[in-house]
């Protein structure tokens, strides 16, 4: 080959590299499984890193993830520090935006804030809640009113451990969090499913996680497309890690013996068809 070719060839891959348009993603330093953590080596893993891993993929585009403190997370966004935040919604922290106009993606994943309480608390009034476990920085919706008249005293953890451990051993009559996270912790890491179930009689929240962003509005419009386009492959990420497990109205909340019942009369009258 002669060097002239070499050169040409060498200006077209440089050329490439450099066009590629590279963006970072700033993420909670949180154990939040299955929506999403941080491994012994710093890397972020679970639902939200396979799934932008799957629009950097199909979108040709190369994504970073720059892994902060909760309370660190929006003001790097705001000062630049990112070019996007996940998670994040329109009703959080809105004091702190005023005047800045973030653009969002449509919802990402959905989910539900609760409390949960031991079986045989399940289904009191909400005037049985006198001490109500929170991890710090969460905003117990639903229960301000309560807390604001000394009705509720709060009781706050450093993380989602300490909170559940704190809830098993009753000294506490709840622990406010987010559902299939909480149930996640209790069945697959702390191996006691069904110790803490979640009271859908109590106040809870429903909403969607999305990303934000200061600078990129036009590229959220593309993240929106792969949304709407890859739904199927979604789909699936969201079956693989259950991060919408049972949230529908007519399941949430309900003991792991009662959906498996619902599981097995569905199969029986598929059959039987």
């Amino acid at each position: 080959m002669k060097p002239s070719h070499v050169c040409s060839l060498f200006a077209v891959v440089c050329s490439s590299a450099v066009s590629a348009e590279s963006y970072v993603i700033g993420v909670e330093k949180l154990a939040f499984a299955p929506h999403y953590s941080i491994d012994a080596q710093g890397q972020y893993q679970g639902f939200a890193r396979e799934l932008f891993d799957l629009f950097a993929q199909t979108s040709g585009v190369d994504l970073s993830y720059k892994v902060l403190p909760v309370e660190q997370l929006l003001p790097a966004l705001l000062s630049g520090q990112v070019d996007f935040k996940y998670p994040d919604s329109e009703t959080w922290a809105q004091e702190q935006k005023a005047g800045k106009a973030l653009s969002y993606s449509q919802g990402v994943v959905e989910y539900v804030d609760g409390v949960l309480v031991a079986p045989q608390r399940h289904g009191q009034p909400i005037e049985q809640i006198k001490r109500l476990a929170m991890v710090n920085g969460w905003t117990p919706r639903g229960y301000q009113e309560r807390i604001d008249a000394g009705q509720i005293e709060l009781t706050y953890s450093d993380d989602l451990r300490q909170m559940i451990r704190q809830a098993l051993k009753k000294d506490t009559d709840g622990a406010y969090f987010n559902v299939v996270v909480a149930t996640h912790y209790l069945d697959n890491i702390r191996a006691r499913p069904g110790a803490l179930i979640f009271d859908a009689q109590l106040p809870h929240s429903r909403g969607s996680f999305k990303l934000s962003t200061l600078k990129h509005a036009a590229f959220m419009q593309r993240f929106d497309r792969f949304l709407d386009e890859q739904q199927s492959e979604i789909a699936a990420l969201k079956g693989k890690y259950k991060v919408e497990a049972n949230l529908e109205a007519d399941r949430i909340g309900l003991e792991q013996w009662k959906l498996d019942f619902i599981e097995r009369k569905k199969l029986k009258d598929a059959q039987s068809q």
